[in-house]
């Protein structure tokens, strides 16, 4: 007789919060959804980010509030986006390969991987490009630049350490016995800041950060590290192109939530930045921007990503670990 009170009792207790989970399953989302970008505001991901969120947020029928927490080369942001609850009012932008070899250097003993997170989508892939100041006297190509910095050492700012930007200085000084060392930022907007202040002497970056610049003349684009030329810079050649293969360098930037979200919320969010994505507001001002659109979603992002791991692993010796 015990056992079958506590069993009905149990079944009234669980019943309410079952249909309590539903509905709010149901319901989802029903408040806005904070998205932590871990760069600083006016920056490449915060940018993308402000012309994506009108149309998701159409979508979902709520607000999508951006909050900014840069710092640690991504990993104040990406800390915060791992602690927060798992219900899906918490997403975050996540940066590779910032993200992935801020986990896999064994110096920071971080006890993460892709696995903690809950992927919804990727939104950009964005290569590498090597700029130099409007006022630059002593060189001008990068003919002239590798050999500069040949026999001299030089400034080079970067979005953050073991970032993409990082990874493809030291792509150059391993190849090609360069001596740039690295200035990190906190994002792009204070690394552009510091190549066209005068206060760094090269600027590793990407396109979607300084092609406007250079097409005002604010700043000087002198190759771009990619498999060929970019659309929005097509006078940039490639480094292959001037005589310097083995330096390909790129940023991807999604959106993920904590693990373990309610499958249908997940599912919800996907659709919705999806449909964003392929807005066709969203990809005119990208495309202005002169940011590259990339939709990645389910197993095509995981592999993506795992592809990316497999790349750092790679590089460990040159990164010294």
């Amino acid at each position: 007789m015990k056992i079958i009170k506590t069993v009905g009792m149990l079944a009234c207790i669980s019943l309410p919060l079952m249909l309590t989970a539903s509905v709010s399953a149901d319901n989802y989302p029903d408040r806005p959804i904070s998205t932590i970008i871990a760069f600083g505001a006016g920056g490449n991901t915060d940018v993308g980010a402000r012309i994506l969120f009108p149309a998701v947020e159409r979508e979902l029928g709520v607000p999508l509030n951006i909050i900014n927490r840069p710092g640690g080369g991504g990993w104040v942001g990406w800390t915060q986006l791992l602690n927060a609850s798992n219900n899906g009012y918490t997403l975050g932008y996540i940066n590779t390969p910032n993200l992935i070899t801020g986990y896999m250097d064994p110096q920071y003993r971080r006890n993460v991987n892709l696995d903690d997170f809950d992927l919804i989508a990727n939104h950009v892939t964005d290569y590498g490009v090597i700029s130099i100041n409007k006022n630059e006297t002593r060189y001008s190509n990068i003919d002239e630049l590798v050999a500069y910095a040949q026999s001299n050492t030089l400034t080079a700012s970067t979005t953050g350490a073991n970032g993409d930007d990082h990874i493809a200085m030291l792509k150059m000084n391993h190849h090609y016995d360069t001596r740039f060392v690295p200035v990190h930022t906190t994002g792009t907007a204070e690394q552009r800041a510091a190549i066209q202040g005068g206060h760094v002497d090269v600027n590793f970056s990407n396109v979607g950060d300084t092609n406007m610049a250079h097409r005002s003349g604010d700043l000087k684009i002198i190759a771009i590290m990619a498999p060929e030329r970019s659309e929005f810079i097509p006078d940039v050649p490639t480094l292959d192109e001037l005589g310097y293969p083995g330096v390909i360098s790129w940023s991807a930037r999604g959106i993920a939530a904590p693990k373990g979200i309610d499958p249908d919320s997940l599912a919800r969010l996907e659709a919705a930045f999806i449909a964003g994505m392929q807005d066709p507001e969203h990809l005119a001002k990208m495309a202005e921007m002169g940011l590259k659109v990339d939709i990645r979603t389910g197993e095509d992002y995981r592999a993506m990503l795992e592809e990316e791991e497999q790349g750092v692993r790679s590089l460990s010796d040159l990164l010294g670990w």
